[in-house]
């Protein structure tokens, strides 16, 4: 398994000097983008435990917690590459719960999350507010995609290398999809339809391997 050398600790550090920097009031959105296994949801608590440090309110929120219902996400068949992309996530709900009312500050509330993936329901709705200077660190799939052009003040998208993503994605769900497996191709499908309609590489405003 490979494991972060010093210098992620000192990328995080330079990552939230940068933030501050450039966003050191209001509300703030950031984006952990980058394909399965590279790392994004580990990347984005180690930002947030950084920013804290420095005195800043942080809130987390993860893409997987704004699925689409199970019987739309597989509406065009379990192995479909277009209906991963497609049809994953809501994004309507996103905005309207959480990156709304999140940019509106003042007492308005917002939801962290809004689906529960495991129960296909929507999780009780349970609002929370936070002060006028505040980050908002999201972490997931496709952050990158035309829909979501322009909501993130500053993004990110994790590389790294195939290699690695495997070891890390058999850690933590026991086992990877084989690439020539249905599974796998809807995967990797997924991934090349995002790469084309919105190359994220280039939409990003830091790549870190």
């Amino acid at each position: 398994m490979a494991k972060w050398a010093p210098e992620r600790r000192d990328t995080i550090h330079a990552l939230a000097d940068e933030l501050l920097q450039n966003y050191a009031h209001g509300r703030i959105v950031v984006g952990i983008d980058g394909p399965d296994g590279a790392g994004k949801t580990t990347f984005a608590d180690d930002l947030a435990t950084e920013l804290r440090s420095m005195d800043y309110d942080v809130f987390r929120a993860w893409m997987d917690d704004f699925h689409q219902p199970r019987a739309l996400r597989y509406a065009k068949g379990r192995d479909s590459a277009d209906g991963f992309y497609e049809e994953s996530f809501n994004y309507s709900a996103f905005r309207r719960v959480l990156l709304g009312p999140f940019r509106m500050a003042g007492s308005t509330g917002f939801e962290l999350k809004f689906f529960d993936l495991k129960r296909d329901v929507p999780f009780d709705s349970d609002w929370t507010t936070g002060p006028a200077d505040a980050f908002l660190i999201v972490d997931g799939l496709f952050l990158l995609r035309p829909e979501l052009k322009g909501i993130w003040n500053f993004s990110v998208w994790l590389d790294a290398p195939a290699e690695v993503r495997r070891e890390r994605m058999i850690e933590r769900d026991g086992s990877q999809p084989a690439l020539d497996e249905p599974r796998g191709q809807r995967y990797l499908g997924a991934q090349e339809l995002y790469q084309r309609e919105a190359s994220p590489r280039t939409a990003a405003s830091a790549i870190i391997d």
